[in-house]
């Protein structure tokens, strides 16, 4: 039997991890959180301080908006932020988003669902997407470029935390501000018991059966448990240099969203 590997080994192959589970990655995302997740995103996109659902702002709308999505996966959160973008709900007329990850087949699937949804709705405003397989932890980008960084579900999985959010850090232009949205170890006893439960036995159980993958599920539970804690987490960005750090718990502390900004 193979070993498995640990959280540690498992982030230096990781993306061989998501090239495997690529194809059916939405599908057991959506399948797996009941939908909710597409709540998160759409919360996060809601965190940006460029987001207003009532009007664009004359003043504001001809800047040129420049939003880097890290770990940009299949593009769920990118393309959130570009159908918020469609119905103007941001405070501009000019969004460049640019999506990176380390995994191809995943970028692949980013590509397929943007391009499908800009063809399909005729989007008129001033937009491009450009998607990028490139390791956040050696970014090529020249030193603040993006008005705003987000990221879902992708710290935890960084080989290195602290140069990964040094370089989104130095990424990030003055006043910009950045928005990740992780999983997080519930507090309540209860609803840990459950988690634990869930994320153990039916999870890997599920993305197995339909990924064929023995080993990408378990992993998603393990690094969970090992990434910093709410405070910890805070601690790690303010160390970094961000300011006003904070943090909202979602569904019974099971996932959460940090907001931090560059001075």
């Amino acid at each position: 039997m193979a070993k498995e590997l640990s959280v540690k080994e498992n982030k230096k192959t990781i993306d061989s991890l998501f090239d495997r589970i690529a194809e059916h990655y939405d599908f057991l995302n959506h399948l797996l959180t009941l939908n909710i997740d597409k709540g998160w995103r759409k919360k996060t996109v809601k965190k940006l301080k460029w987001y207003n659902p009532n009007a664009i702002s004359i003043d504001e709308k001809n800047v040129k908006l420049k939003i880097l999505d890290v770990a940009a996966g299949t593009g769920d959160l990118t393309l959130q932020m570009i159908k918020a973008y469609k119905t103007q709900k941001f405070l501009c007329q000019n969004i460049a988003f640019t999506g990176i990850d380390l995994s191809e087949q995943m970028l692949k699937k980013a590509k397929q669902k943007i391009d499908k949804f800009l063809i399909d709705t005729n989007l008129d405003v001033k937009t491009t997407a450009v998607l990028k397989q490139e390791n956040v932890e050696h970014l090529s980008f020249e030193d603040n470029t993006f008005d705003v960084i987000t990221c879902a579900f992708g710290v935890r999985n960084f080989s290195n935390l602290n140069l990964g959010l040094s370089e989104m850090y130095r990424v990030l232009k003055p006043n910009g501000q950045m928005v990740i949205l992780e999983f997080t170890y519930p507090k309540n006893i209860f609803i840990r018991f459950g988690y634990n439960i869930y994320f153990t036995y039916i999870l890997p159980f599920v993305g197995k059966i339909i990924s064929k993958d023995n080993s990408a599920y378990k992993y998603l539970m393990k690094s969970v448990k090992e990434f910093p804690k709410e405070e910890a987490f805070i601690k790690y960005l303010q160390d970094t240099g961000f300011e006003n750090c904070q943090c909202e718990n979602l569904t019974f502390g099971i996932a959460s969203i940090y907001t931090a900004y560059k001075k």
